[in-house]
C-alpha cells in the first residue's frame, strides 16, 4: 500500500501522520526534509503518528532513525505514536521501543507536549 501523509505543526511540534507502508521508498527523501524544516524553525519534537501503518520494512525502519538522529543532533526528539501490534512488535524485536518514546495515542503525546 503506497504510504500518503499529511503534515501538521504548532508553536512545539510537527506531526507527521502517516498511511500506508512505511518502505522507505520516494517518499523517504520528502519526510526527512520535513525534519530539517522543522530543525530551521526552531522547532524541537517532531511526532510521528504510526496508527495507520500497516508495515515497515528495514528501509522504513532507517528513515525513522534518519529522523531521530537529526532531531537529536540539535537537542530535540522524534516521539512515535499510537503503533499497531505489527509496528509495535516489530519496534520491540528490534529494539527501536529502548531508541524512541512512544506514546499509545495522540492525545497523550499531545499533554506530555504542554
Amino acid at each position: 500500500m503506497k504510504l500518503t501523509y499529511n503534515l501538521e505543526k504548532d508553536k512545539k511540534a510537527y506531526f507527521l501522520h502517516v498511511k500506508g507502508d512505511l518502505i522507505g521508498d520516494e517518499v523517504g527523501p520528502q519526510l526527512v526534509e520535513f525534519v530539517s524544516d522543522a530543525v530551521n524553525e526552531k522547532i524541537r519534537y517532531f511526532v510521528v503518528d504510526l496508527s495507520q501503518v500497516r508495515y515497515v520494512s528495514s528501509s522504513g525502519i532507517g528513515l525513522l532513525i534518519t529522523m531521530l538522529t537529526k532531531m537529536r543532533n540539535v537537542g530535540g526528539e522524534v516521539y512515535l505514536t499510537s503503533p499497531s501490534e505489527h509496528v509495535k512488535k516489530l519496534l520491540i524485536i528490534t529494539k527501536l521501543n529502548n531508541i524512541f518514546t512512544v506514546y499509545e495515542s495522540l492525545e497523550e503525546v499531545k499533554k506530555h507536549l504542554k
